[in-house]
């Protein structure tokens, strides 16, 4: 088998956001809110168990009702994704109802995101090789802008993003639209990511599939590294 292409999960795959607690720390001082330690200790790790930070951990416990079933389809467009993880937000109480927003909005900044440490290494290996790149995202938000602000998005030839299109991971569809913009066979196609139910879709569609642990950038420095002895 000749891999002529990668595709990469963005979220916990290329791409670590920041912990919850740095999270709601950068939107308090932005919103110049202060709080005792203990609170903001307390406060983050409640919003940690209620899985509001997008690209963070899940829900502690499966959301429910309306908000269940937005979670179910969160990735499907914008407005999905910002009613599922503000939902999830509001069971946490805040000094002010608006940090719940601009929570939301600070996980789509670029400074919010770091790229695991082998990631440009990688990236920059598989186009040296003649290797094409694709991105294919469960995603609300357009996160182009953190592989600009992070010097990686000239190594990726297309990005496919499940809110663009209104299909989520594992449907094949999403993978079969990142093949085809890069000219690429499914079975000549290698897929990454970190999540086995979403990114094992890609399985479906004949790609080739690799799995990398979901762990803050610091516990995983070389994580991506493998992916170059499967392309060869």
């Amino acid at each position: 088998m000749t891999i002529k292409a990668v595709l990469f999960d963005f979220s916990g795959t290329l791409f670590r956001i920041e912990s919850t607690e740095s999270w709601l720390r950068a939107v308090l001082a932005e919103a110049d809110v202060a709080l005792p330690e203990s609170d903001v200790i307390r406060t983050a790790e409640a919003l940690e168990r209620a899985g509001a930070l997008a690209g963070g951990a899940f829900p502690a416990t499966a959301p429910t009702g309306e908000l269940g079933d937005l979670w179910a389809v969160r990735d499907q467009s914008a407005e999905h994704h910002r009613a599922a993880y503000t939902g999830l937000s509001r069971q946490v109480s805040l000094p002010d109802p608006a940090l719940h927003e601009a929570l939301y909005d600070r996980h789509m900044a670029p400074v919010a995101w770091d790229p695991y440490p082998d990631a440009a290494e990688v990236l920059a290996a598989l186009r040296e090789r003649g290797v094409a790149v694709g991105v294919v995202s469960n995603i609300g938000w357009d996160l182009r802008p953190v592989f600009h602000h992070h010097g990686l998005h000239a190594h990726v030839g297309t990005y496919v993003l499940s809110y663009e299109h209104g299909v989520q991971k594992p449907d094949p569809r999403l993978f079969a639209v990142a093949c085809e913009a890069l000219g690429v066979a499914p079975e000549d196609t290698l897929m990454v990511g970190d999540q086995p139910a979403a990114d094992g879709g890609a399985a479906a569609l004949g790609c080739a599939v690799h799995f990398v642990d979901h762990l803050p950038a610091a516990e995983r420095p070389d994580g991506l590294r493998p992916v170059l002895d499967l392309v060869g």
